[in-house]
């Protein structure tokens, strides 16, 4: 074998092995996500795997089918909810990290009037004149809209007019979009791309609930701590908060 033929074998060699060294690296990142996260983390996804090569399986969930998906041992290297508990015995210690807080919004239906939403009194006025308004039966915004309406003395007046949102095809969404709630009161990443809606804007600061934050966190199980880490500290770069800014939310970082 000549000189040439000698280089060229050994530059295909090396090549191969960076190829299996860069395949070996590669890892599935398993993640168990809160619904209010999913728009967010399928758009992620692909900028995720461009980056570093990991691969990215997202499973959905409610927030009670996480905590007790957690507690179960489900199987999952990343968990992203709102609830994640840093004492739980299956999350690795130290690895609960903010990553994006929701905003609660109201939505019209298209072609509506939207009314004004600038200060907590002018969104109390608002429910008042509506004919009919929604907001979730469960979960963190259905007690956080029960506090408020009960803090404004109004609770009994809105309660004769709401109809409450539940699942597909009955989200808050849907019931202003098919006409059955003149307002709806949700978070805005569960809004956007509901046909026949249009969201009126984030409300008032004083009108948005203490924390909201989802968290990401890295399973003790986890088949790659290594990967499961890449995406936390993705999830927190300026162009993840972006994404997170396109979705109705706020990156949880600066």
């Amino acid at each position: 074998m000549n000189i040439r033929s000698l280089v060229a074998a050994a530059n295909i060699g090396v090549v191969f092995l960076l190829g299996a060294g860069t395949a070996a690296q590669a890892a599935e990142v398993r993640v168990l996500s809160a619904y209010g996260m999913r728009a967010v983390m399928i758009a992620v996804s692909p900028k995720f795997e461009k980056a570093t090569g990991h691969t990215l399986a997202l499973r959905f969930a409610n927030p009670r089918k996480i905590e007790q998906g957690v507690q179960d041992r489900d199987i999952a290297d990343v968990v992203i909810a709102g609830n994640v508990d840093a004492t739980n015995g299956q999350i690795l210690p130290g690895s609960v990290t903010p990553v994006a807080r929701g905003l609660l919004g109201m939505a019209v239906h298209k072609g509506a009037p939207k009314p004004d939403i600038s200060s907590a009194d002018a969104v109390k006025r608002a429910l008042l004149a509506a004919k009919s308004i929604s907001y979730n039966r469960a979960g963190g915004p259905f007690v956080h809209f029960s506090e408020v309406f009960e803090r404004w003395g109004i609770a009994d007046q809105l309660e004769r007019k709401t109809t409450f949102g539940t699942t597909p095809p009955r989200r808050v969404g849907d019931l202003v979009a098919n006409g059955e709630a003149e307002i709806g009161l949700h978070s805005i990443g569960l809004l956007m791309n509901i046909s026949g809606i249009e969201i009126v804007g984030p409300l008032p600061e004083d009108l948005q609930p203490a924390g909201n934050v989802n968290s990401a966190a890295i399973m003790s199980g986890a088949t790659d701590m290594a990967a499961a880490k890449a995406l936390i500290d993705f999830l927190r770069t300026p162009e993840a908060a972006k994404v997170i800014m396109a979705h109705g939310m706020k990156p949880a970082n600066p």
